[in-house]
């Protein structure tokens, strides 16, 4: 008899995501129980989770957790740290033990600012520098990841299913106005610590199900641009293609989801003239960054998250409302879970994104 873990299963991965529109707090604990109904959808090799708003006390600095293989890699890491930023506080990020998670590497965070004199001699916005920064350790110093980069949220993540990460990372003393959530099923690259999802940069985050198939002329486009991508998963390269479309070329989320999960031109040409030009803009001048395949993503952002299916629509995604709340999901098992009651629950079409932000506060 075949055991769990012993045949591939291509729709494999779950993920899971909560957002509060008025900002209120939401325990990790509740993303954490998202993902126990949709257990059988990981098989303990990658699952994490990111949070937003969780540092409120060191909210205009950047959070950076990194992953160290050795003491050594450590020392020149913060070597580098030191030279390039101004360290507020640092600190081991605390954990429990958990009998499932093996082997966990050195973890260590790190509340930051780019070095004042550094930064304004660079000729470099500060969004840019730190971007630089990132790509250097992650490709320059041996044994050295940073996993998460961005202001006022966090990723944490492990080789390990969901729920136990989850108890791991001790997420349920940590408060947020947003998560996401994810379970891993690797089927073309290996389970280990740094490609377990989410995957983040500067303030966005992803989590993914699916396997693309352009990832190679996705990547090749990307690292001319700067990005370098080494960690073995097509997740890692839909995290840059995001920040660069937004950060750098100054799209929408809408437009950005027109680019990733473009229409067929069947399809273009059936809209009106306006709405023809638009997406022929996009689809032409950002040719090699459509994504194929399947895949169903969940992007964190500061202020906001979206919901967003390959436009066949080849990997699930259910979304739902409840009052202020909004919640996504691979199965609407997780959804209950989170609110057994909802106003209003719907599949996405595919290639139409679902964006909830933050709504405006009085006097904002």
């Amino acid at each position: 008899m075949l055991k769990e873990g012993q045949i591939r299963i291509p729709s494999g991965c779950a993920i899971s995501g909560i957002f509060a529109k008025d900002g209120r707090n939401i325990s990790g604990e509740v993303i954490v129980n998202s993902m126990i109904p949709m257990h059988e959808r990981s098989n303990g090799l990658g699952g994490g989770f990111a949070g937003y708003g969780i540092y409120p006390q060191y909210k205009e600095l950047y959070a950076f957790h990194i992953f160290y293989n050795s003491q050594n890699s450590r020392e020149e890491c913060e070597k580098y740290l030191n030279y390039k930023f101004e360290i507020a506080n640092m600190s081991k990020i605390p954990v429990r033990p958990c009998n499932t998670i093996k082997d966990p590497p050195l973890i260590w965070r790190y509340f930051l600012t780019p070095d004042h004199n550094l930064l304004n001699g660079s000729l470099l916005d500060e969004k840019e520098y730190v971007f630089r920064a990132v790509m250097e350790i992650n490709t320059k110093i041996d044994g050295t990841y940073v996993f998460s980069s961005g202001k006022n949220m966090g990723v944490f993540k492990a080789v390990g299913f969901p729920e136990d990460v989850g108890f791991f990372y001790r997420l349920e003393e940590y408060e947020g106005y947003s998560w996401t959530a994810h379970g891993r099923y690797p089927t073309n690259t290996p389970g280990w610590w740094g490609g377990a999802h989410p995957f983040a940069l500067l303030e966005y985050s992803v989590v993914h199900n699916g396997e693309i198939s352009s990832y190679d002329a996705n990547r090749r486009f990307m690292e001319m641009f700067g990005y370098k991508c080494t960690l073995l998963t097509d997740t890692e390269v839909i995290t840059y293609i995001i920040d660069y479309l937004i950060r750098k070329c100054g799209l929408t989320l809408e437009e950005t989801a027109s680019v990733i999960a473009s229409p067929f031109w069947s399809t273009i040409a059936k809209k009106d003239e306006e709405e023809q030009n638009r997406l022929t803009f996009l689809r032409s001048n950002f040719s090699s960054l459509l994504i194929t395949g399947p895949f169903s993503i969940l992007l964190g952002f500061e202020g906001g998250v979206m919901a967003l299916n390959d436009r066949l629509k080849l990997r699930s995604m259910v979304v739902a409302e409840k009052g202020n709340m909004f919640y996504a999901a691979s199965e609407e098992c997780a959804i209950r879970q989170m609110a057994p009651d909802v106003d209003r629950i719907w599949a996405p079409m595919g290639g139409q994104p679902v964006i909830a932000r933050l709504e405006k506060q009085k006097g904002e």
